[in-house]
């Protein structure tokens, strides 16, 4: 495993680690601090499902200032708010994205119809205060990048304009009360498209929401995070994570409780954003070892787990490990960026012994080399 490690790279970190001793089985250069690329998932997926737990749900709703008469008129504006939602969209977006999941933004119009509304004297206004304002991460200067949506606590369509995934919004929260206010009309409620952003009123607030919509639980965000590396995802569950735990809805916030987080389950880590895009989030593959295998005593594993893609068989892994002994039996997180490589995870043998495991690769000169070592590596601690 050590040869392998060296393979394709200037700087192997590798641990391997039984889970029932927490012994180690093999280490190569085991605390030296390496850059974890999307690795960085494993940390923010076992952050809000230990955080927050896997049966949490984002809300997003939909509060007036003004009353109903009784012909319909609603009698003042409507405040869309925010509660930094990933997988808010339009039905025809999250058919395409999804597969037909997430959270579709055509049921607050609906519950606003039903409830009596049926024209606004007003406007709809977007709130996205639950989140800071920076679109991005350090990686593109906190501005949106090519590889991820811009950010926002009311972003739709995963922050791109529409269903084709062609082109991001430049402004995700308007899109959204433009959006709403689309479907409103289309539910024969009479609203003007002139649309705006503000922060919901206290009196509103202080009121019960005309709709509200949830997300799909935390265990389901954590999946599709892991599943195919949705840097979109993890950005949106790292600032959702300092809004809820944290000292406020940005990255920064949600970094630091990401990293008080693992520090709680024996890992030094320093994360500085929530998918791994910064090349400066950092960690040694001892300390994400050891979080693979003091996550296992936890009550939220199971989902944490199963988030993780199985080798040869799904999402970034689907097509690695093929007709080795890690095919079926490992579950793992890849990592990739300009001189990086990793991959870490689970492997459950058939003769009963289980491991977690961690190979951080930097110094990447050739990465089809750096993967197919570490192919080799699962399918030799599979064997085990």
């Amino acid at each position: 495993m050590r040869r392998q490690a060296g393979k394709g790279n200037s700087a192997p970190s590798l641990v391997v680690l039984e889970l029932g001793s927490g012994e180690t089985a093999c280490a190569l250069n085991p605390g030296r601090a390496r850059s974890l690329a999307s690795n960085t998932k494993i940390l923010t997926t076992a952050a809000v499902l230990g955080r927050l737990g896997p049966s949490f749900r984002v809300q997003t709703r939909l509060f007036t200032d003004g009353t109903i008469d009784p012909e319909g008129t609603l009698q003042g504006s409507l405040y869309l708010k925010g509660g930094g939602d990933p997988a808010l969209g339009t039905g025809p977006f999250l058919e395409n994205y999804l597969g037909g999941a997430g959270t579709d933004i055509d049921s607050l119009a609906l519950q606003a119809r039903e409830a009596g509304v049926k024209r606004v004297t007003g406007r709809v206004y977007g709130d996205e205060s639950v989140f800071d304002s920076l679109r991005g991460v350090a990686d593109s200067g906190y501005a949106t990048s090519p590889w991820i949506g811009p950010l926002s606590g009311l972003s739709i369509n995963a922050g791109f304009t529409g269903a084709g995934l062609s082109e991001f919004s430049s402004n995700p929260a308007r899109l959204a009360a433009r959006t709403l206010a689309k479907r409103l009309r289309k539910r024969g409620v009479s609203v003007t498209d002139q649309v705006a952003l503000a922060r919901t009123p206290n009196l509103a607030l202080r009121s019960r929401p005309l709709a509200i919509e949830e997300s799909e639980d935390m265990a389901w965000l954590a999946d599709v995070t892991n599943l195919y590396s949705n840097n979109f995802f993890a950005e949106m569950l790292v600032k959702l994570l300092g809004a809820t735990k944290g000292r406020g809805g940005s990255t920064k916030a949600g970094t630091r409780v990401v990293r008080e987080f693992a520090a709680s389950l024996g890992a030094a880590v320093d994360p500085v954003d929530g998918s791994g895009l910064t090349v400066t989030n950092r960690a040694s593959a001892e300390a994400i070892a050891r979080l693979l295998v003091n996550a296992r005593e936890k009550d939220w594993w199971g989902p944490f787990y199963r988030s993780l893609p199985i080798a040869g068989r799904e999402g970034t892994v689907a097509y690695r490990m093929r007709g080795t002994a890690a095919e079926g039996r490992c579950r793992t997180k890849t990592g990739t960026l300009t001189g990086v490589s990793a991959l870490s995870g689970y492997c459950f043998n058939r003769s009963g012994r289980r491991f977690a495991f961690s190979i951080l690769m930097n110094g990447v000169s050739d990465t089809y080399d750096a993967r197919a070592a570490q192919d080799k590596i699962a399918a030799l601690v599979a064997g085990l």
